[in-house]
C-alpha cells in the first residue's frame, strides 16, 4: 500500500478491524519511511445485488443511503449523533443481509429501522413511524406514542432519571 504522505510502498499493519457488518475491513497503518499513519479500507470485490420489494409492488435495489437519509430526517435536531446513525443503519443492514437473500421487502427494512431507533430515541422513533407508518388519525399517533413512553430508550436506562413525569 502506498503512502497518502511520501508515496513510499513500505508501512505495516498497525490495527485492523472489520466494519459494515463485517463487509469491510479497516486497517490502520504506518508507513515505515516517514513514520506517518493512515487508514485504508477493503471490501469485497463483488457485493451482494439484493433487491428491496416496495409496499406498491414495485423492485429497486437496496441502497443503504435511503436508510441513512430517513435516520437523518427522523434524528433531526435530535441528540443523535451521526455514529449513532451510522450504528443503526450497520444493524439494520446486518438483520437484512443475516436474513433476507435476494430480496427483501421495504416494510421488513422499516420495521427493523424502527427497532433499533426506539432504543436510542423516543422522538425520532416517533418521527420516522409516523413517516413510515402513515398513521390514518391522531388516534393512531398517540398510541404509538404511549407505547413509546412506557419503554425507556437506551440511554434512559443507562443514566438515572433527573426529574419523574406524573
Amino acid at each position: 500500500m502506498r503512502c497518502p504522505f511520501c508515496k513510499e510502498d513500505q508501512d505495516k499493519v498497525i490495527d485492523s478491524r472489520s466494519s459494515e457488518g463485517g463487509r469491510v475491513i479497516r486497517r490502520r497503518r504506518q508507513c515505515l519511511a516517514c513514520g506517518r499513519r493512515f487508514t485504508t479500507y477493503e471490501k469485497i470485490g463483488e457485493s451482494i445485488k439484493l433487491t428491496v420489494i416496495k409496499k406498491d409492488g414495485s423492485r429497486v435495489p437496496y441502497d443503504r443511503e435511503r436508510v441513512l437519509v430517513g435516520l437523518q430526517k427522523a434524528c433531526y435536531k435530535r441528540p443523535v449523533s451521526a455514529q449513532q446513525i451510522q450504528d443503526i443503519a450497520d444493524r439494520v443492514e446486518e438483520d437484512v443481509f443475516r436474513q433476507c437473500d435476494r430480496e427483501v421487502s421495504s416494510q421488513f427494512i422499516g420495521e427493523h429501522v424502527m427497532r433499533h431507533l426506539r432504543r436510542v430515541d423516543h422522538v425520532a422513533y416517533i418521527r420516522f413511524a409516523s413517516v413510515y407508518r402513515q398513521f390514518a388519525d391522531a388516534g393512531e399517533l398517540i398510541e404509538e406514542v404511549t407505547q413509546a413512553i412506557r419503554e425507556p430508550a437506551e440511554e434512559e436506562t443507562e443514566q438515572p432519571r433527573l426529574f419523574e413525569l406524573r
